[in-house]
């Protein structure tokens, strides 16, 4: 069996269909599955069990022997979640739980960490860094470089592990996330709404309005690289996931008004006072240690992949 915790969130229903798709049939998904906005997410999975995330450990433990590879892809993701407590449950401690059993048994992992790790990126953005000297900006930034934390110093370890820092995924599956959805799911439902895009002012003298850069990644080539790394398993390691170029919010927004054969209207708005000062103008993945393993694959361009997400899915609200 392979397993997929968060399967019926953004990424976690994205892979375990990928994966059906690609002749995976003993396929396991893990989550809580009491949220009915997420259960579309895997409408288009067939004859794949269900285990639910608050027994799984107790699962896992029992039917470790039935086990080829573990995706630990499920976490709390809210960037804005302030709960110490609930972020320390969900995403440190139940990932601690994860790997130890994994280790115990032999078990194949790879799990999510997080680019916002990296906080403002004072010491860039390059997964050779030591988690140790990094500050995250957000508590969700935290619980996931808490684990990386307690990961590296761990002697006893899964057979083959990876744990993969996600930059900015974009893509279908992700109606159910609210705010914490890609700029791309909100600028098409500005447009829908109002026929314009409102984006940050730059307050940063080296920016222009609208050329804040991030690494924005299609959660496509997340799957590509995921699964490669299961059907290879080596190189155990921390690793960026993102594409090794920047984007700007401006080439995002005009990207989707092309989509949707659109002219180009944009407000630039100000900044809300109480972010301003964590804003990141700036973040790009260093890939050259994924690509050491041998993954060539080239990465979708923000322009191609905005295009295809807004006219192959949002636009008839179509899920992966």
């Amino acid at each position: 069996m392979i397993i997929v915790t968060g399967a019926a969130g953004f990424i976690g229903s994205c892979l375990i269909t990928e994966l059906q798709r690609r002749g995976y049939t003993d396929l396991v998904a893990v989550d809580d599955f009491s949220f009915p906005d997420k259960e579309p997410n895997l409408l288009a999975v067939s004859d794949v069990k269900r285990v639910e995330r608050n027994v799984f450990p107790d699962w896992l433990r029992e039917n470790q022997q039935l086990v080829q590879f573990v995706f630990h892809i499920g976490a709390r993701t809210n960037t804005a979640e302030f709960d110490m407590d609930l972020l320390n449950r969900l995403n440190l401690n139940y990932t601690k739980e994860v790997w130890t059993i994994c280790s115990e048994f032999s078990i194949p992992l790879i799990y999510a960490s997080s680019a916002a790790t990296y906080g403002m990126g004072e010491k860039g953005f390059d997964d050779y860094t030591s988690p140790e000297e990094l500050t995250p900006l957000n508590p969700y930034g935290v619980s996931k470089n808490e684990f990386d934390k307690w990961m590296i110093k761990q002697t006893k370890t899964p057979p083959f592990w990876a744990g993969f820092k996600f930059f900015n995924v974009y893509g279908p599956n992700e109606y159910h996330k609210g705010r914490m959805a890609s700029v791309i799911l909100h600028a098409f439902n500005q447009i829908k709404e109002t026929g314009k895009v409102k984006l940050f002012q730059s307050h940063n003298p080296n920016f222009k309005d609208g050329e804040q850069e991030r690494d924005f990644v299609y959660v496509k080539d997340v799957l590509n690289v995921l699964i490669y790394m299961m059907e290879q398993r080596k190189h155990s390691g921390l690793y960026n996931l993102g594409t090794g170029k920047t984007g700007t919010f401006l080439e995002l927004a005009q990207s989707v008004f092309d989509a949707l054969n659109k002219p180009h209207q944009i407000e630039f708005i100000p900044t809300p006072i109480d972010i301003r000062d964590k804003y990141q103008y700036y973040t790009c993945a260093n890939m050259a240690k994924l690509h050491q393993t041998g993954y060539s694959q080239p990465f979708t361009s923000l322009r191609e992949g905005a295009m295809e997400y807004v006219s192959k899915y949002l636009v008839e609200g179509k899920r992966f």
